[in-house]
């Protein structure tokens, strides 16, 4: 078996890499991961070099995993500047890193993808060449360590616990129990909860705001631009500076993937009229995801409309089984959104700051579950039940749904 880097998805065949992939995962997708490269929103200038890497079988690709070279820790979701500072006052070097993730995207899916022809013994004797390639990348970068980002269930098997630290997190998801429509899911809801989603619903109502919910293919060029204006106007509102993505890369993906994409729009007073704000989201079979937002000018209530209301009707319409709507958001969880853990690995190549992390995750690990079980007590459902079992680590639906 044969390790081979490569600096960008487009040095290996569409095909031959949608092959490993046969999961309907949106953002492991060779369109996805291509449009952040061509478009300029994951390249060595952006701080995000992709270093793909690909495990091939006498010349027959067998295993990849999207890996990139970071020299910073943004846009990751899960934070480690306190390790890079730790690093640096020590006197040593924290980037670069190498990063087994979807850039800017904290979804839970697939991080590592195998030749389903894998017999037990070549399925280890291909994780063995893929953590030495990674350790002589390392080597070759002079790089502190390997992370790896929200993995899917399948995926977690992988880390050795003796090898990596294990890091919990928080998110708030919301799960469909066969609900036809939206006032049903209401129903689940204590009568209070009932009442305030209700008038939260009607202040945006009460303001004549028309939705659309359109696939990429149906949006056109012109409001992709106004789209990108958006969600670039409200990104530097809120951290200063423009956002991670631009115009071509939502030109991409909805030309790449159109049948992956739903775009909600707000229009005021009629859908003929230009968009208010809007709200993008990623599908497969069996998840919708809420990803990116940006609107004009602050209008009460319709950032929960348009990036949550809206989402939660169009899943129970698909038939989908869960809504991830992004990370953080403790406010999430009042309009039906659960409380669940998520997790990531970590592999430092400096002994005494793994070890030193290894106990930090640990005692993080306690405090995330106090947290995440306290979160649980606040859910709006009139028994509290939910869908997730006692441990709540996130699990990633297996099967798909017919819809």
């Amino acid at each position: 078996m044969q390790a081979t880097f490569i600096n960008s998805i487009t040095d290996i065949n569409e095909h031959t890499w949608a092959a490993l992939w046969p999961e309907a995962h949106p953002f492991t997708r060779y369109g996805f991961l291509a449009a952040l490269e061509t478009s300029g929103s994951t390249t060595a200038e952006s701080g995000w070099q992709p270093c793909h890497l690909l495990i091939h079988n006498n010349q027959t690709l067998i295993a990849a995993l999207p890996l990139y070279e970071k020299t910073h820790s943004y846009g990751e979701y899960v934070f480690d500047w306190g390790w890079a500072d730790a690093y640096q006052r020590a006197g040593l070097e924290y980037y670069p890193k190498l990063l087994n993730a979807i850039p800017f995207t904290p979804a839970t899916g697939p991080r590592m993808a195998f030749s389903s022809d894998l017999n037990t013994l070549q399925y280890s004797e291909c994780m063995a060449v893929i953590e030495e390639a990674i350790a002589q990348r390392l080597c070759d970068l002079n790089g502190s360590g390997f992370h790896c980002l929200f993995p899917s269930a399948s995926n977690r098997s992988l880390f050795s616990p003796t090898r990596y630290a294990q890091r919990q997190g928080t998110q708030f998801h919301w799960f469909n129990q066969g609900f036809t429509c939206f006032d049903q899911f209401l129903e689940s809801f204590s009568s209070r909860k009932r009442k305030n989603i209700k008038r939260e619903r009607q202040k945006v109502c009460a303001q004549n705001i028309q939705f659309a919910m359109r696939k990429g293919g149906d949006v056109s060029a012109s409001d992709w631009r106004i789209f990108s204006m958006l969600y670039q106007t409200t990104y530097l509102k809120r951290s200063g500076h423009a956002g991670y993505l631009n115009e071509d890369f939502f030109c991409r993906i909805a030309k790449a993937m159109p049948e992956s994409i739903v775009l909600c729009s707000a229009h005021g007073e009629s859908l003929e009229n230009p968009m208010l704000a809007a709200a993008l989201y990623f599908r497969d079979d069996t998840t919708l995801y809420g990803r990116y937002w940006g609107a004009r000018e602050e209008v009460d209530g319709l950032h929960f409309e348009t990036c949550y209301y809206q989402g939660i009707d169009y899943a129970i319409a698909q038939g989908l089984q869960r809504f991830d709507p992004g990370a953080q958001g403790e406010h999430k969880i009042q309009r039906g959104f659960t409380p669940v853990k998520t997790c990531s690995y970590h592999y430092l190549v400096n002994k005494q700051f793994h070890q030193a992390v290894e106990t930090f995750v640990g005692e993080e690990l306690q405090q995330n579950h106090a947290y995440c079980t306290d979160a649980r007590t606040y859910v709006p459902f009139k028994d509290g039940h939910t869908l997730m079992d006692d441990d709540m680590l996130l699990e990633v639906p297996k099967s798909p749904k017919a819809l």
